[in-house]
């Protein structure tokens, strides 16, 4: 496949066969994820492989007991790593700045930007893979596990292994709905209604919506997944967690 049908054909996989990924495949995906656009050529991230068992075993309360951290070949942890370069600006007698809002913001960007392109290199060779945003809901615990320094900050995690089931496409709105010309247009309830119409009429939401006794979609969302006292007591987690690692310094 090219790389356009790689990218189309993403799905998230969460069964894998037991079967080892060779060490030239992952190197392969290693070397892609290193040539991901970054900030100023700085790349500002680093990557984490686990393959022990034991390891996932105990990183799988980190990821809320998801079982294909266990059962994929391999988990990629993507850091945000601001320590590297500014361990590099010091030992050659410059004065960084980096450990500031901007920059954390940047290097949040490079370790995504890296971690995509590791999971088209993966699925180039027919592998599955499915993105853990997990780690920064964990953060504390993955710090500690990982050993990782002031400045270094755990973004998302990718399992990758031979696929074990072909579950189908997932939706997406409609292309006019993402995509602006000249100037951002904001949405009224029409435009609203015309772009997640197809999505609300999807009888695997409306099963959803109907389990879960609400009256919408939305409210899924809102109500079961991503509550405000989760999200804020969460946020008020990572926060501390960000600048006990030495960002946002003032």
């Amino acid at each position: 496949m090219n790389a356009l049908e790689v990218i189309y054909q993403h799905r998230s996989i969460r069964k894998y066969k037991n079967e080892k990924i060779s060490d030239d495949i992952l190197l392969n995906i290693l070397k892609a994820a290193t040539r991901a656009a970054t900030n100023g050529n700085m790349q500002l991230y680093s990557i984490i492989i686990t393959t022990d068992e034991e390891d996932k075993k105990a990183l799988m309360p980190l990821h809320f007991n998801q079982e294909m951290v266990i059962d994929a070949p391999i988990l990629l942890t993507f850091c945000a790593d601001l320590n590297r370069f500014t361990k590099w600006c010091q030992y050659r007698n410059a004065n960084p700045s980096y450990d500031n809002l901007l920059f954390l913001l940047s290097a949040i960007a490079d370790t995504i930007l890296a971690a995509q392109n590791a999971i088209i290199a993966a699925e180039s060779y027919g592998l599955g893979t499915c993105i853990l945003g997990t780690p920064l809901y964990t953060a504390r615990e993955h710090i500690e596990f990982f050993d990782l320094p002031k400045l270094v900050l755990p973004v998302i995690a990718v399992t990758i292994g031979y696929p074990d089931e072909n579950p189908p496409l997932t939706d997406r709105l409609p292309l006019e709905a993402v995509i602006h010309q000249s100037k951002y247009q904001d949405y009224d309830k029409n435009a609203i209604d015309l772009y997640f119409e197809e999505k609300e009429n999807l009888d695997l939401y409306k099963e959803i919506v109907n389990e879960n006794g609400l009256e919408n979609l939305a409210q899924v969302f809102t109500e079961r997944r991503y509550t405000k006292k989760d999200n804020e007591e969460i946020s008020s987690k990572l926060l501390q967690v960000i600048k006990e690692q030495g960002f946002l310094n003032e």
